[in-house]
Formats: C-alpha cells, sequence, structure tokens
C-alpha cells in the first residue's frame, strides 16, 4: 500500500540485528507522516498535548505515551499544543520476521502473536502499564547482545498480558486480516469488507454465520463488543480515512464509494468516530507531508 503522499522511512535497522533502539529529549516533534516495514514500540515522556497520528486515528496524548505500530502502518507525532521543553522518546524498531509464524503459533506466544496481530492497527497502553515497564525500556540501551534481545521479548511479552490496551485504527484501514477467535465473525467480516461500498444487511450476513438475526446480533455484539451496524460502519470509515488520506478525490464521492447513502450521514458518523469532519481529517495529513 505505498502512496505518493506518505514518506515512506528506510530505518537505521541493519539486516543483521534483532532490534535498535534510540533515545532522543527534544523540543518539538518534526518528523512527517511516515511508515516503514518495521514494528515500532514508542514511548513518548512529557509531551502532554502533542498529537498523534496513526493510520486512521488523530488523538492528543497526555505525559505518558507509549505506542506499538506494526509494519507499514502511517504514523507521525506532531507538537500540536505541547509546551514541554523537554520531551523523552524511546524508539525501538525490530524486524517484522524477528518472529517466526511457527514460533509464534507455540502456546507459550499466544498473547505476543495476538498482540502483534493487533499492532497492525497500532496499540497504545494504559498509563499504569507504562508506569509499570517505562523503567526497563529505558534501561534497554544499557544491556548489550543476547541479553538485550531476552529483555526485549520479556518487555513485550509483559505488553502482550498488559489489561486494556486500546487498538487504535479502523478495520479497513490498512486491509489486514480480520483477527477474531471465531471463524463465523471472521467471515462476517471479511463479507462487510469486501462489501462495504454497497448496501449490507443484517439478514445476509446472519446467513453467513449460520444463524437467526436476533442471535447473530448478540453474537457479535459479545464477540466484538460492537453491534453489526457499528462495525460496519468503522470498515466504512476505514476505507473512507484512507481514500481522504491517498487520493484527492470529493469527499461527497467518498462517502458514497464506501457505502454511505448521503453525505450529512457520512459527516456525522464520521465525526462522531473521529473528533473531527472529512475535510480537517484530510488536512492533518496532507498538510504534514513535508519536513518542518
Amino acid at each position: 500500500m505505498t502512496t505518493s503522499n506518505v514518506m515512506r522511512e528506510i530505518t537505521p535497522l541493519t539486516p543483521s540485528d534483532c532490534f535498535t533502539i534510540f533515545s532522543r529529549v527534544k523540543k518539538k516533534f518534526d518528523f512527517p507522516l511516515h511508515y516503514h516495514e518495521e514494528y515500532e514500540l514508542n514511548l513518548i515522556l512529557n509531551a502532554k498535548g502533542a498529537k498523534r497520528v496513526v493510520g486512521g486515528n488523530i488523538e492528543v496524548i497526555d505525559d505518558l505515551e507509549l505506542a506499538l505500530i506494526g509494519p507499514n502502518l502511517y504514523h507521525a507525532w506532531f507538537t500540536n499544543q505541547c509546551q514541554s521543553e523537554a520531551i523523552t522518546e524511546i524508539t525501538i524498531q525490530f524486524h517484522k520476521d524477528l518472529f517466526d509464524e511457527k514460533f509464534l503459533k507455540r502456546n507459550q506466544l499466544s498473547f505476543l502473536k495476538s498482540m502483534l496481530e493487533r499492532s497492525q492497527r497500532g496499540i497504545v497502553f494504559t498509563p499504569e502499564t507504562i508506569t509499570a515497564l517505562k523503567g526497563r525500556i529505558l534501561a534497554l540501551d544499557k544491556k548489550t547482545g543476547f541479553d538485550s534481545v531476552l529483555e526485549l521479548l520479556s518487555i513485550l511479552h509483559d505488553l502482550s498480558i498488559s489489561r486494556n490496551m486500546k487498538v487504535l485504527s479502523d478495520s479497513g484501514f490498512t486491509n489486514e486480516k480480520f483477527f477474531y477467535n471465531s471463524r463465523r465473525i471472521e467471515k462476517v467480516f471479511e463479507h462487510m469488507n469486501n462489501n462495504y461500498n454497497k448496501q449490507v444487511t443484517l439478514a445476509e450476513v446472519a446467513r453467513i454465520a449460520n444463524m437467526p438475526e436476533a442471535s447473530f446480533s448478540r453474537f457479535i455484539k459479545k464477540r466484538t463488543g460492537k453491534t453489526f451496524i457499528d462495525s460496519l460502519n468503522e470498515i466504512r470509515l476505514g476505507h473512507a480515512s484512507r481514500m481522504l488520506i491517498d487520493s484527492t478525490t470529493t469527499v461527497a464521492e467518498i462517502a458514497y464509494k464506501c457505502g454511505f447513502n448521503n453525505i450529512s450521514n457520512f459527516n456525522r458518523i464520521f465525526k462522531r468516530k473521529k473528533l473531527c469532519i472529512p475535510k480537517e481529517f484530510r488536512e492533518t495529513y496532507t498538510g504534514n507531508r513535508v519536513f518542518i
């Protein structure tokens, strides 16, 4: 999913290293929106009021920020309203094939596997998790060789079993596979993702799941925490966000192409989820294509 709008970063991680870590203290964020092949774990301290952009998600951050960004996912932090003179940022990048797929299928790695899958949409961790682990992340560059790899693995495992991590970008934005511990739900999400531009009814998805409509409604809410219509709208918004960033198609055309029946409905749903209207969303991305 390369585009001309967003910068592809060639990271300093060499093929012969497991991971790279760099830390800096600065007064502002000055790296544009970008993506890269590697996973990135980013710890940011003292940057309250800065703006985080990950995939199709835009949020203002607090003083404790820890995000895991999957391969090729758009991301950047912008100074925004941050007044800090000493923003601390620790960035750890590791290869996307550091963990072999067969290795990740082992029972003891199920939490890590699940977290890496979810990071395809970007994850942020709670202040409690960050407080518990920040000392170890800050000290990681003091370790060398095999010890440093063991400690990184241990930190990632502890993150993977932490509570209340939050997935950032909408499903549909990244075109990654849908991971739910239910083949029925995955089939339904694949169907919605393939047909988001058309009318999709509860009756047809219930048929795909081979369940009565009422049972299916309860089932999807229990498994995903969202109703059928919220899940469908999230997929549509993911595709719409992508088009707003990657194309010059008008907002009205994007609304219709993504299955919204009118533009005011699209604007309302978009604003409720993203806290800004599509036009402002597009400007956040297109206005930040250059180095400051």
